[in-house]
């Protein structure tokens, strides 16, 4: 994408564009036509009027208005029809772009590493992969033909102005001298950073909404309204203040803008009362040209106006095209070219660092800990003290800046994208179901799943209660007739998916944190199963989870503060120590013991 920054930006669309350019370029060649055929009905009207006024009054002797009349309508409907096959093609080629730019965007948004949603902002990239495609299309099936006529009118307009009458021409001429002007201070060089502002607040605001709809449950349970948000009351508000700013700054330019554009015909009432002055008869040939002049002056606002969204137009495509390429120069984790496989299930960090950002402080700092086969390692800590972080380094979300973490003796980098996704499973914090079947969920993990191997992984996965309550068992579709399953429920699920998966490296990133106790009970039964024969790395805030790990790694600003088993911290006397203090003391209280 670097070589296409340096083109324009009709250029870089029509390299999406493929087979279907030539449907472009022909749109734009019709379109030019159907703006010079435009006008013709005009001369037309004009030569019925001349007619009628030199032979006045004997008007039996105006034998050509039907034919003058006839003409009219005939290049009217011609310029119709010509401007609709020019829509027709820029359209078809236009959905081929959009719909290419769009997969070119997904597929490369699938290869980026799973951080890059996070570090943008999920409604920023949502709001490019949807509106500034869509905006593409919008451009090359409606902006792009009227811009051509918006050119193309125009010139021959001028031409036109100064056949008849040169001094009705410079009248005429004078208003769109001035309107123009005054367009340029609103759509000039200084509107490109007022598009990018604007898009910049709505992309902000869009983000900020996505937070806010996340924390809608939050809001509603304790009785809050938007402004407890204040970064989405904050977007919202910076927004309406650069709208308003925008506005004011061109509202006196609009204003003369619309009112230079339409006052042609003063121009030329003025003109026509300094060429009569004397009040002696008018002059046959002045009063037909001066009604040519009124007959066409409609032509110079409608073109005008075409003329001003069409600096904006293109000042939109661009600031599209730039926030297109702000993801597509995001580079993709590199696969490597001597692909290794894993010899064995040991996790080994050793002396990583690692910031999401080049000017934030390491999200974890000379990290080292291990987790080998068949064992359970527990990351806890407070929150923020590195321990998603570990987690998406091993998975490879994320790349070391410093240091190198290893699977089976392989570094990560050195495995490939496939091979390492079959070597870790990720239970999430909050795990996502797609809208189908319970079985075609599952299957996300193994395909070629048999119905026995995916109702065993459900049997070890604790789900046989969540499955005979279903009307039709595990083929009933998530989310279909009011069938929907609770935080726990949906765990146990997922667990079964990692279950079916059997990856040697298994990952569980707070997964009891949305269960109840009687689901924490069922999902802990699931864990052991889904623990059998895998390196397990454990994410926890419940320290009762963690009792029984082979390993404990207690994490602090991103570093290992302390580790052990739980006993052995405990009686250390240390940080994990405190921390299991505060959860027994916590899970201990009972409403109405504090004061």
């Amino acid at each position: 994408m670097k070589e296409e920054k340096k083109l324009s930006a009709f250029s870089v669309l029509m390299g999406y564009a493929g087979n279907y350019k030539g449907l472009t370029y022909l749109s734009l060649v019709l379109s030019a036509v159907t703006g010079l055929l435009a006008l013709m009905p005009f001369v037309y009207l004009w030569r019925i009027i001349k007619e009628v006024i030199e032979v006045r009054p004997n008007f039996s002797e105006a034998v050509n208005i039907t034919h003058n009349g006839w003409m009219a309508v005939i290049f009217a409907l011609i310029s119709m029809l010509l401007y609709f096959a020019a829509l027709m093609c820029s359209h078809v080629s236009a959905f081929r772009v959009a719909g290419n730019m769009k997969k070119d965007l997904l597929r490369h948004i699938a290869n980026l590493p799973i951080g890059f949603a996070d570090e943008m902002g999920s409604g920023k990239v949502r709001r490019t992969v949807t509106e500034a495609t869509s905006s593409t299309e919008t451009l090359l099936a409606h902006n792009l033909p009227d811009m051509v006529q918006a050119i193309v009118t125009p010139l021959a307009m001028v031409v036109m102005l100064f056949v008849y009458d040169w001094r009705f021409g410079l009248a005429c001429l004078a208003s769109i001298i001035v309107a123009f002007v005054m367009m340029f201070r609103m759509a000039g060089p200084a509107m490109a950073e007022d598009m990018k502002n604007y898009q910049n607040a709505l992309e902000k605001m869009s983000n900020e909404a996505v937070e806010y709809i996340r924390g809608v449950p939050v809001v509603k349970t304790f009785g809050q309204t938007v402004f407890s948000f204040h970064r989405f009351k904050e977007s919202i508000d910076d927004y309406g203040k650069f709208c308003l700013e925008y506005t004011y700054r061109c509202r006196s330019a609009m204003i003369l803008f619309t009112m230079f554009i339409n006052s042609a015909f003063a121009f030329l009432i003025g003109l026509m009362l300094f060429l009569t002055r004397g009040g002696g008869e008018v002059s046959q040939d002045i009063l037909v040209n001066f009604l040519f002049y009124v007959i066409f002056t409609p032509v110079i606002v409608t073109t005008m106006n075409r003329v001003m969204f069409m600096s904006e137009n293109s000042m939109k495509i661009n600031d599209a095209i730039t926030r297109i390429n702000s993801i597509l120069d995001i580079k993709p984790l590199l696969e490597p070219e001597d692909k290794k496989q894993p010899k064995g299930e040991t996790v080994e960090i050793s002396n990583v660092t690692f910031r999401y950002s080049d000017d934030a402080k390491p999200a974890v700092k000379n990290l080292t800990l291990s987790a080998d086969k068949d064992e359970i390692v527990a990351l806890v800590g407070a929150s923020g003290s590195g321990k998603t972080t570990v987690a998406g380094l091993v998975s490879r979300f994320y790349d070391a800046q410093e240091g190198s973490v290893k699977i089976g003796g392989v570094d990560v980098k050195d495995i490939g994208k496939d091979e390492l996704m079959n070597t870790v499973s990720y239970v999430f914090q909050d795990s996502k179901l797609l809208k189908r079947s319970i079985a075609d969920n599952l299957k996300i993990a193994k395909p070629d799943a048999t119905e026995d191997e995916l109702k065993a992984a459900l049997k070890a996965a604790q789900c046989d209660d969540i499955i005979e309550r279903l009307p039709k068992g595990m083929d009933t579709v998530l989310g279909s007739e009011g069938t929907y399953l609770s935080g726990g429920e949906k765990q146990r699920i997922a667990i079964a998916r990692a279950i079916l998966k059997k990856a040697p490296v298994v990952i569980l990133d707070e997964a009891t944190a949305f269960a109840d106790p009687e689901n924490e009970v069922l999902v802990q039964k699931a864990f052991m199963e889904l623990t059998k024969s895998s390196t397990v790395i454990m994410i926890a805030h419940r320290l009762s989870t963690v009792r029984n790990a082979d390993k404990i790694y207690v994490l602090d600003h991103g570093e290992v503060a302390e580790e052990g088993k739980h006993e052995e911290l405990i009686a250390k006397g240390g940080l994990y120590s405190l921390m299991w203090k505060e959860y027994q003391s916590a899970i201990s209280w009972k409403v109405g013991e504090a004061v």
